[in-house]
């Protein structure tokens, strides 16, 4: 019987040597390299047996695409998931796909918002000054937010406060819902970090935050990073997005 094989990923920038696929039924992991052929190097080798054939990976192929538990793992959020935000690297990118979130709705801002008075934004709590700090050092913070047509309140408000949280250091797009279905975008809020490991956010049916899950499977992060590249190209800046 074939095999069913997935390409986990490759070490070797734009080829295809080493790599390392998995066989979806089996579990089993196929790796292929350059062959270690020196008589030298093979005669180290212990149970090198008839018929096989030893090949050379680097280790980071191996860390990067080997398979791990895909199970996400349920993180607090008041701690776990807080520090990602002063441990990564590179990039921490969001996509919101939701029309309402309760917790905007707790503060003076939002009853400043919703009344229609001019809302005094808060540049001095604990989100903005890290994101100054990080950005200070070069890394990146960046969100896709989806706009229904028309927006909704809890939009509208997003809207208005991307002016603050940009000032600060994040860079934020829009892109209207319409345009997401037809890329086939998910249905579902994560923030990727690192293009290694995305959290994903879920919420009950009256839009409180219930619990987030750590992703670290290559495989499934691999297709976050192809979530965020298409909703990026296509997203617009907030402050030329035209919200209906």
């Amino acid at each position: 019987m074939m095999r069913r094989l997935r390409f986990n990923g490759t070490g070797s920038g734009g080829g295809g040597c080493p790599g390392v696929h998995e066989d979806l039924d089996s579990g089993e992991v196929i790796v292929h390299g350059p062959p270690l052929t020196a008589s030298e190097d093979l005669a180290q080798l212990q149970r090198l047996d008839e018929g096989e054939v030893a090949v050379v990976v680097p280790r980071n192929t191996l860390v990067d695409f080997g398979p791990r538990d895909d199970t996400p793992r349920l993180i607090n959020a008041e701690d776990e998931f807080r520090r990602l935000f002063e441990t990564f690297e590179h990039t921490a990118w969001r996509l919101e796909t939701r029309r309402r979130y309760a917790s905007d709705e707790t503060g003076d801002d939002w009853a400043q918002f919703v009344a229609g008075e001019t809302v005094v934004w808060d540049y001095g709590d604990s989100w903005c000054l890290n994101v100054r700090s990080q950005t200070t050092e070069g890394k990146r913070f960046e969100r896709v937010r989806l706009i229904d047509s028309p927006a909704t309140t809890g939009q509208l408000f997003l809207q208005a406060n991307a002016a603050r949280n940009c000032a600060v250091g994040e860079d934020i797009r829009n892109l209207p819902r319409a345009e997401a279905n037809r890329l086939h975008l998910p249905d579902e809020d994560f923030w990727l970090f690192d293009s290694r490991l995305v959290a994903r956010l879920n919420f009950d049916d009256v839009d409180n935050l219930v619990d987030i899950e750590l992703i670290t499977e290559p495989a499934v992060v691999n297709r976050y990073c192809q979530v965020r590249d298409a909703a990026w190209h296509y997203a617009v800046r907030y402050d030329e997005f035209k919200v209906t």
